[in-house]
């Protein structure tokens, strides 16, 4: 069954590389918020 846990592991990579994308656009996002505008 090395193929159930392969799999597991590309979902987890995959996941992971969605969440950090997420988190990434929402830095962002606040940096762009907390800067004053002249």
């Amino acid at each position: 069954m090395w193929y159930f846990t392969w799999i597991l592991g590309v979902l987890l990579a995959c996941a992971f590389g969605v969440i950090n994308v997420m988190w990434l656009e929402s830095e962002a996002g606040t940096e762009q918020r907390d800067t004053p505008r002249p």
